[in-house]
């Protein structure tokens, strides 16, 4: 891919999560899939998505500066008509309804306070207090059978996010599993079943 990276976002030349990821995501078949990159950065996932057979692909991040990357690099890929970017925090903004079959979303993974908006591709808080969230968006805005894909960290607290995982009511498993000299990069598959849907939904009528 040829990538424009203005100052403060996220630089995926020098960190392996973003490409391994893009490479993964072009693995899936997304033919007449409706995706949301979260946290795209360049935009290396949405265009990967979108080169994958994507109809639409949303790009979102909190950083302005990382959307008018994306709007440029979608361009110079080829793939500048099937990707939308809005500036917002996660999936804040869009309704809480099923309007997506995919979400794909490469968190910061650590755990410190962000000093500043660049800061934020790399820490997201004690206890990923200000990503922790998109479990619960996730499940409300993904399609009966959709998916969230997640990269995390050896660095993460995993056992705090397969918690939020598991109590946004998806099931979820690791799809793939990166090894670099000090860290690990896993990559979780959270789908939104139907069958633990329709569980829940039977729940709150008896209830």
């Amino acid at each position: 891919m040829r990538l424009t990276v203005r100052p403060t976002v996220f630089h995926p030349r020098y960190f392996m999560s973003s490409e391994r990821f893009a490479e993964f995501v072009g693995t899936l078949d997304l033919r007449r899939k409706h995706v949301i990159d979260v946290g795209t950065g360049t935009g290396i996932l949405a265009i990967a998505a979108a080169r994958s057979g994507a109809e639409t692909v949303l790009a979102t991040d909190i950083n302005p500066n990382a959307v008018l990357s994306v709007s440029e690099n979608a361009c110079a890929n080829g793939v500048g008509r099937r990707i939308v970017t809005v500036c917002m925090d996660l999936l804040s903004a869009f309704v809480a309804a099923p309007l997506f079959d995919v979400i794909i979303a490469n968190v910061p993974k650590h755990t410190d306070e962000p000093r500043d908006v660049a800061d934020r591709g790399w820490h997201g808080g004690p206890g990923h207090c200000y990503i922790i969230a998109i479990f619960d968006q996730a499940y409300e805005r993904l399609k009966p059978n959709g998916r969230l894909y997640v990269m995390l960290s050896s660095h993460s607290d995993l056992d705090l996010l397969e918690n939020a995982m598991k109590l946004a009511g998806f099931e979820y498993r690791v799809a793939e599993k990166y090894s670099i000299l000090i860290d690990s990069f896993i990559l979780y598959e959270c789908t939104k079943s139907v069958q633990l849907t329709e569980m829940a939904r039977d729940e709150e009528a008896s209830a």
